[in-house]
């Protein structure tokens, strides 16, 4: 199947297979804004889950206080709770 044929879904769907990505590389892999590619991400976890598949999050974390209990991982924080510090990692996908 050519690369233009499959959806960008099943082209997000077949990376994290082969290798992580943050919301951020899957954007400028795909031509996407993060805020698309976490939409994209939210619907392969769903579709994964009935093929013996599941979708791996490592949640954010805070560069500063290390503190990575955030209540939503899929979402890409803009500060952390508890130290307030804007410098946080985004949340990483891969499917096994």
């Amino acid at each position: 199947m050519r690369e233009a044929d499959r959806t960008t879904r099943r082209r997000i769907r077949e990376f994290l297979s082969d290798e992580p990505a943050t919301p951020s590389a899957l954007a400028a892999r795909f031509d996407l804004t993060p805020e698309a590619a976490m939409r994209h991400v939210e619907h392969v976890a769903h579709s994964v889950e009935g093929n013996g598949e599941q979708l791996l999050v490592a949640p954010p974390s805070c560069r500063e206080c290390g503190f990575d209990g955030f209540d939503d991982l899929l979402n890409r924080p803009s500060r952390c709770p508890e130290c307030k510090s804007e410098s946080v990692d985004e949340p990483t996908f891969t499917i096994e």
